[in-house]
Formats: C-alpha cells, structure tokens, sequence
C-alpha cells in the first residue's frame, strides 16, 4: 500500500473522529498530538478529492432538500439530509449547531 493512500485513510479516520468527538479541532489536535495546520490540510485535500470524484460522476451542486413525509414523528431521526454525492446525514431533534457544523464540516459540506 503506498504511503499517500495510508496517510488518505489515517486522516480520514482522524477527521470523522473529530466531527464525532465534539471537540474544537484544535482541543481533538492537542488531545491527540496532532499538528492542527496538517489537519486542516489534509481536511482540505480530502474535500477536493470528494468534489473531484463527485464531479466525475456525475454531481450537479449543492445540497438539495426534499418533504419524505409529512407525518409528525414519521422520521425518529428528525430529518435526513441528502447531499447531492449521495451522503445521507440523519439529524436528531434538538442536536446542537456546532456538532453539526462539525459532522457536515468532516464530510466535506461546510456551506450547507
């Protein structure tokens, strides 16, 4: 395995353990000794991957949202984001903005 796709995957790993800590990106870097500016980076370079690969087959844009249902409750997540790479985000009631921020952020959606 070539080191680029080893180091493609430890960060990628890092970053979804980021957006799922609810951690500052620089408390999770601090935490784990990690260098904050190649966090940033390789978030950066993982993100032009995706859109890369998005655009490759076939993506149209940004996020796009539409009614499943208009029973109350029907969703017990609270409501499903699918973005327009396929990546569904289910959303609890009542979950905080930055978490979510966060979430959208390691996916790579941080204008949605």
């Amino acid at each position: 395995m070539g080191q680029d796709l080893e180091n493609s995957r430890y960060w990628q790993k890092a970053i979804r353990e980021a957006a799922r800590s609810g951690l500052s990106i620089r408390e999770f870097c601090r935490r784990r000794h990690l260098p904050e500016s190649q966090f940033y980076r390789w978030q950066r370079r993982l993100k032009e991957g995706r859109r890369a690969q998005t655009l490759r087959k076939g993506g149209r844009g940004p996020a796009t949202f539409a009614l499943v249902s208009e029973e109350p409750g029907d969703l017990a997540a609270g409501i499903e984001l699918v973005l327009a790479d396929g990546c569904r985000i289910r959303i609890s009631r009542g979950v905080d903005e930055a978490p979510l921020r966060a979430v959208l952020a390691a996916a790579g959606h941080e204008r949605c």
